[in-house]
This record gives structure tokens, C-alpha cells and sequence, in this order.
């Protein structure tokens, strides 16, 4: 038997590390790059990462249409094209805002007198532009899990897609990994354009690979005989699930506001979805801010691959407490599920140390470690929240309320992220006026925000709770 379907599994993994290596650029260059050549405040990057935030989640409740309405092929190429010509696109900014603002070039835009006119036309001009990209980036990485999740489902049985899944999005910690070894250096070595340029391109090549290896199971000359049946041993068995899934009543979008169920789930991706958002942007540009360790230094570096290797590695466990507690203590699945949620819900408290502790002993280690450590507990306490729709909805609303979950994670990022930009510019410019539990200043504003992170997922639960206090699924 060919194994060709592990080839196309990992051009899913390939394309899943393009895509958070992609969304990580930003962040990763904002402080040292972008902040001074434009003139940014961190209200103005707030801004940005807020509408990318609501614009992914717009456009992930229609993506999954467009790769079902184009095919496979066509709309994975379309996709991730898109995405990286809008991530290509960042790289012109510059030119573009200088020849906008009348600048001779890029570096008399940054040798404008900060605070005037012209530098607040510069930063103007250059967020607008910023926000383009980040609209048509945001647009095209909405498109990359529902088209993998399709190739899993068109090239692996039920048995072997839950492994081919887990495969493919370990790309997504492999990139946040990746990505402060390789941006930060590409950044100073050649400039923050080209960090852009290099970055964005790998998906281009990634699309040739794709065009010339991917076709249907049934049209691909690398799959022979013995793989095509192993693929579709579960062909029976599906039709007739789906013949039972079409006599089942599906309940419409506005109708399922009706339902507690919808509003728990719906509490749960607004509290937190945003918490996670915060630390990706947010984090390099704290550790260059509060401990002067910037991205591009060693030091930065290793903070900010350190926090996402916690993440990874503690990670991997959130699927197995609830399965324990159902298979060892014989709780109710959807009970071992909230009591999981709630032990998960304690981890992002780290985070209220880590301001506190970074600067009593003056080390940066403590944040990155704390940090790691909260978001952890999210990704952990998202992949339970998801199986949570699973128990309290028939299967044909499953979509539905995930969409409507999605769009309710990403108001609550974008709100997250534009509080977060407006309070640190205000507090900086405040200065020692601006007090907060014996902060001053922006580390002030820092220790809110993390406050906000830490208690998010308790409240979180505490609302899920006393909304579905116990197993009840809904009734159609």
C-alpha cells in the first residue's frame, strides 16, 4: 500500500507553521522597527491587532463555504496565495506612506520631530495602510484549518484523522516556536521589509508543492489500489451517518440565542479568546519595553521561545484530564469536561504574578515562564470548551454555534487589544500619575491588563456555570 496521504498531511503541517509564522511578523518587528519609522503609538498598534482579531473571526464563518464552494485544490491555492501576498504586501507600507506623505524616503520619515503634524500624518497614513494588509492576511489564513480538516477527511479513514489532525496543527506551536529564531534576525540583518518579503514567500512555494501533489484520492497516480480502499473503508458507514444527520432537525442561527447553552459557549470564547490574542502581539514588545530585552537580542529570543515551549509541552495534556476523569472516576463526560475547564481555569493566575515578580527580582525569566505557563492553560481549556458544543448540541447545529463562537472570540480580542494599545499609550504618557497595586506608568498598565488575563477564565466559568449548571442538552 502507498502512504501517499502522509505526504499531503505534512505539506497541512508546512502550511499550518507558514500560517502562524506569517501573523507573528508584526509583533515581532513593531518595537524595534515599525514603532520608530512610523511613528506609532501602542494605541495605533492596538488598533491594528484589533481588527485583525474581529476580521479573522469575520472571515472564518464564511471560509469553510468557500473551500467547500471551490474545491480542495483550488481554494487551499487561493487561501494561502492570498495570505501571503497580504503578508508580501507589509513590505511596501514604508514606500507607500513616504510617497503618500511627500517624504523624499523612509529615513526622513523617521527623522521627523516626533509629535508633529508630519509625524502624525506618518503614523496615520502608515496604520491605514497597515490595516489593509492585515485585512486581506486575515481574510486568507481564515481559509487554512477548514481546508486541512477537508484533506484529512477526503485522504484519511475516521481511525487515522484525529492523529492527522493533531499532526498538521502542531504546526501552529512549530511556528510560534519558529518564529522569534528566524523574524527578529531577518529583521536586523536586512531589514524589517524583507522579514516581511522572505517570510510571506515561503508560501509561494509552498503552492507549487501543492499544485503539482494534491488530487483527489480517486484521480492521484500516487495512490494505488490498496491505499484508495484503506482511504474509503469508512465510506458505508458515512453514508449512512449522513442520511441520519439529514433527517435530524437543525436548529436556525437566530433561534439557538435562545438557548443557554448557546450563551455558556458563547461567555467562554469571549472572556478568553482575546487572552490568548494579547499574548501573542503583546508579548515581545513587553519584554523589549519593561526588561529591555528586545526580539532581535539572544535574550529576547530565548523569552519568547521559552514561553511558547511551555505552552506546547503542558499543552498536550488538556485532552487527557477530562478522559481521566471520565475513565477512572466514571464522571459524565460533560461533567469531567467543566471540572477539567475549572483546574485549567486556575493556570492563567500565573500570569498576576508575573509583573510582580519580574520586577522584584529584576529577571525576565518569571514573565516568560508565568506567561507560558497562562497560556498553557488556555490552550488546554480551548480545546475543552470546543468538545463542550459537541455534548450540548446535535450534530447539525455543531457549525452554527461554532461560527457564532468564533465571532464572539474575536469581539472580545478586539476589544482586548484596543483596551490593552489605548491604556499603555495613556499610561506612559501619564507617567508616575498613573498608579495601579504600587506600579507607575506603563508597567502599570502592564499589571492590569495581566490582571484581567489571570481572572478571565475563572469569571469565564463561573458564568458557564450558572448558566448550564448541569448536563443538558438541547431539545429540538
Amino acid at each position: 500500500m502507498t502512504n501517499w496521504r502522509w505526504w499531503l498531511c505534512s505539506l497541512l503541517f508546512v502550511a499550518t507553521t507558514v500560517n502562524y509564522l506569517d501573523r507573528q511578523v508584526l509583533s515581532l518587528t513593531y518595537e524595534e522597527f515599525i514603532k520608530p519609522e512610523f511613528h506609532w503609538t501602542d494605541a495605533n498598534y492596538g488598533t491594528i491587532t484589533s481588527f485583525f482579531s474581529i476580521f479573522y473571526a469575520i472571515a472564518c464563518l464564511f471560509a469553510g463555504k468557500f473551500v467547500d464552494w471551490m474545491g480542495t485544490k483550488k481554494g487551499y491555492l487561493i487561501a494561502i496565495g492570498v495570505w501571503s501576498g497580504g503578508a508580501v504586501l507589509h513590505a511596501a507600507c514604508g514606500w507607500a506612506t513616504a510617497h503618500l506623505t511627500g517624504m523624499d524616503s523612509v529615513a526622513a520619515m523617521r527623522a521627523v520631530e516626533v509629535g508633529s503634524n508630519a509625524a502624525l500624518a506618518i503614523s496615520t497614513t502608515s496604520v491605514y495602510l497597515f490595516l489593509l494588509c492585515r485585512g486581506i492576511l486575515a481574510l486568507g489564513e481564515a481559509g487554512n484549518f477548514p481546508a486541512a480538516i477537508k484533506v484529512t477527511a477526503e485522504y484519511f479513514p475516521k481511525k487515522d484523522r484525529a492523529f492527522a489532525t493533531s499532526i498538521f496543527n502542531a504546526g501552529a506551536s512549530v511556528g510560534a516556536l519558529a518564529a522569534p529564531l528566524c523574524i527578529p534576525p531577518l529583521a536586523k540583518a536586512f531589514g524589517w521589509e524583507w522579514a516581511f518579503i522572505i517570510i510571506g514567500g515561503l508560501g509561494f512555494i509552498w503552492m507549487f508543492f501543492w499544485a503539482f501533489m494534491y488530487d483527489k484520492p480517486e484521480e492521484s497516480k500516487h495512490v494505488n489500489e490498496a491505499e484508495l480502499e484503506y482511504i474509503h473503508q469508512d465510506d458505508a458507514a458515512e453514508a449512512a451517518e449522513k442520511a441520519a444527520l439529514a433527517e435530524q432537525k437543525s436548529i436556525p442561527m437566530m433561534q439557538c440565542f435562545k438557548y443557554k447553552q448557546t450563551w455558556a459557549f458563547i461567555t467562554g470564547k469571549f472572556f478568553t479568546d482575546g487572552v490568548w490574542w494579547f499574548f501573542l502581539f503583546w508579548a515581545p514588545s513587553y519584554f523589549s519595553n519593561q526588561f529591555h530585552a528586545p526580539a532581535t537580542s539572544g535574550l529576547g529570543q530565548g523569552l519568547i521561545f521559552t514561553l511558547y515551549a511551555i505552552v506546547t509541552v503542558i499543552s498536550i495534556f488538556g485532552g487527557y484530564l477530562p478522559k481521566l476523569f471520565v475513565e477512572k472516576k466514571g464522571m459524565h463526560p460533560y461533567s469531567g469536561r467543566m471540572l477539567a475547564m475549572l483546574i485549567f481555569a486556575f493556570f492563567p493566575i500565573a500570569a498576576l504574578f508575573a509583573q510582580p515578580l519580574g520586577i522584584r527580582f529584576d529577571n525576565p525569566w518569571w514573565p516568560a515562564i508565568l506567561i507560558g505557563l497562562a497560556g498553557a492553560g488556555h490552550q488546554a481549556w480551548s480545546a475543552n470548551l470546543f468538545s463542550t458544543i459537541g455534548d450540548m448540541f446535535p450534530k447539525s447545529t455543531i457549525a452554527t454555534i461554532t461560527g457564532i463562537g468564533a465571532m464572539a472570540g474575536g469581539i472580545g480580542s478586539m476589544i482586548i487589544q484596543k483596551v490593552a494599545g489605548n491604556l499603555f499609550t495613556y499610561a506612559e504618557n501619564a507617567g508616575s500619575a498613573f498608579r495601579f497595586l504600587g506600579f507607575e506608568g506603563k508597567p502599570a498598565g502592564y499589571f492590569i491588563m495581566f490582571c484581567f488575563c489571570g481572572l478571565a477564565y475563572l469569571i469565564a466559568w463561573s458564568i458557564m456555570k450558572s448558566l448550564v449548571p448541569k448536563y443538558k442538552p438541547v431539545e429540538v
